[in-house]
């Protein structure tokens, strides 16, 4: 699989595109005045202990507390051969054991006993916090929606081979790396070079040919680097303080991302081409050759057509190769998937036919997941099939897509209802909370009243008024839109509300209304009563 890494910057904005194959999977954007927040590590105080939840709200000096839970103590775990690997989150490293990303911060699940080795508990969140306590945490989630951050006290230092866990005391290597007599291989080299009771370590998957050198002078940069932040501790005065900031959108990308598996980083600024140039030439010399400047006056997302693409991924409708479609509609509680085979009807069978609509889809699912960066609880409906072997390819097909993703995933099996239920690690706002906001005229729902339903409800406030023994002569100021439905569809109805209130009634169109909004004003002394009378 051809994969490509694009890298455009200007002076307010860095976007950064992953290709697979000449097709964008992933996008990720770096603005000013949306700073990233995962990774940074601070100096907090803990506002509350809440046992009942088995959590603890901690000041972090954001405008709402994060939340800690009991699943991210810092406490010493037992061992265990299956350590998990992040490779965009380093915050996120330190629970290699812990259960598939929860959707929300309820209470995560308790941890899977696999093989002869078991997780110990952590403590209970009223024996290992008190209010007032400081504490270092690190961000692991970031605001999304009403809620504030998420941290642990898992601290994690991500490296470009390694990532140090100053509070664990296990060298870990990742999952992606599945030959045990390497992981044994690998876990030996790095148990020879660390210093006795000086944290824990996760080898990553692009340490797989490291030498031992290698990671002896990695870790002791990170132990280095960890020390200097400790000892801030000290000086930086009272919590709340951010003790370190996680690096920066490119060269994180560069860290955790560019290998000898992808084929090629195309950058159109010459300042960051150089800082990228100066930072492979620390790390990873021999990728170098790999990293190639844009000077085009056309854009570099342009010149390779995803320009469109990042377009898209706004919309609801998401065409497939064949025909069919797919609706994406996020909620708060979940984003549902909709499969539609729209305009492909196939030629004979139609099993054959909703097959291969859904498996274009599971395919597509699985992309747009990553796409639009979508997070929590995901619910596809695809076509119904008859046949249970049928269903198993289209979800074996959705899995292997799903195990390209950097984030956590998890799809479940068929329901009894024909969906797929899936999970995918959230750690920030999707593309379209961080980068809309929600209609003034429909509130976010998408959707406005007609105008026929605007003339009754004015219609209604009128009489209302009348009710009341006003006989006010009255100017009803409509949007242009309900204005012309009101002239066009019921020229006589203020001639009937005239006739039947007993004061009189002018219609007049102001542009500068919203669609779904109407005024009553008191002519004679220029008085707004609308908020008195349309209350429906």
């Amino acid at each position: 699989m051809k994969r490509e890494i694009l890298i455009s910057a200007t002076q307010r904005e860095v976007r950064v595109a992953i290709l697979e194959d000449d097709q964008l999977v992933e996008l990720q954007v770096d603005r000013p005045e949306a700073r990233r927040m995962v990774g940074d590590i601070y100096w907090g105080k803990v506002e509350a202990v809440l046992p009942g939840l088995q959590a603890a709200f901690v000041d972090i000096g954001t405008d709402k507390s994060a939340f800690l839970h009991n699943s991210d103590l810092a406490y010493d775990e037992d061992d265990d051969d299956d350590a998990d690997d992040d490779l965009e989150e380093p915050a996120d490293v330190e629970q290699p054991d812990s259960a598939e990303a929860a959707p929300s911060d309820a209470p995560a699940a308790p941890p899977k006993q696999r093989g002869r080795r078991r997780r110990k508990e952590p403590p209970q969140i009223q024996d290992a916090l008190k209010k007032g306590q400081e504490i270092i945490v690190q961000v692991s989630k970031e605001p999304i929606s009403t809620k504030g951050p998420r941290v642990t006290a898992q601290v994690s230092m991500a490296g470009r081979f390694l990532v140090y866990m100053p509070f664990a005391s296990r060298v870990g290597v990742s999952r992606k790396i599945g030959d045990r007599a390497e992981r044994q291989r690998l876990r030996a080299l790095v148990e020879g070079v660390m210093p006795k009771n000086s944290g824990g370590v996760i080898v990553r998957t692009v340490g797989e040919d490291v030498t031992q050198e290698t990671f002896q002078r990695e870790l002791t940069t990170l132990i280095g680097q960890w020390s200097r932040i400790n000892k801030k501790t000290r000086f930086v005065g009272k919590p709340p303080k951010l003790l370190h900031r996680e690096t920066s959108l490119t060269r994180g990308i560069i860290r955790d991302l560019f290998s000898t598996k992808v084929d090629s980083l195309t950058v159109d600024s010459r300042q960051l081409h150089n800082e990228i140039i100066e930072y492979l030439n620390g790390i990873a010399p021999e990728l170098v050759d790999r990293v190639h400047l844009y000077e085009d006056k056309k854009g570099l997302f342009d010149h390779a057509g995803v320009e469109s693409e990042i377009r898209d991924l706004f919309k609801r409708r998401c065409d497939l190769p064949s025909g069919g479609y797919l609706i994406v509609e996020p909620t708060e509680a979940l984003v549902s998937i909709d499969v539609n085979s729209g305009r492909y009807t196939g030629k004979k069978d139609p099993e054959k036919t909703i097959l291969r609509t859904n498996l274009e889809a599971a395919r597509e699912v699985a992309r747009q997941m990553r796409l639009r960066d979508v997070g929590g609880i995901i619910v596809a409906d695809f076509i119904d099939m008859e046949t249970k072997q049928n269903r198993d390819k289209v979800l074996q097909e959705l899995r292997t897509h799903l195990g390209r993703d950097r984030a956590r995933t998890k799809a479940f099996a068929v329901s009894d209802l024909g969906l797929i239920e899936m999970t995918r690690q959230r750690v920030r706002q999707s593309h379209l909370q961080s980068m809309t906001e929600p209609c003034e005229v429909c509130h976010g729902t998408g959707r406005v009243f007609t105008a026929e339903t605007i003339v009754r409800r004015m219609e209604r406030s009128v009489r209302r008024m009348a009710a009341e023994g006003r006989r006010d002569q009255l100017l009803v100021r409509l949007h242009p839109d309900t204005a012309m439905y009101l002239l066009e569809q019921e020229s006589d109805l203020m001639k009937k509300l005239e006739k039947g209130l007993g004061f009189t009634v002018e219609m007049r169109d102001d542009p500068l209304l919203r669609p779904d909004e109407f005024k009553l004003v008191v002519k004679g002394a220029g008085r707004d009563v609308t908020q008195q009378y349309a209350v429906a």
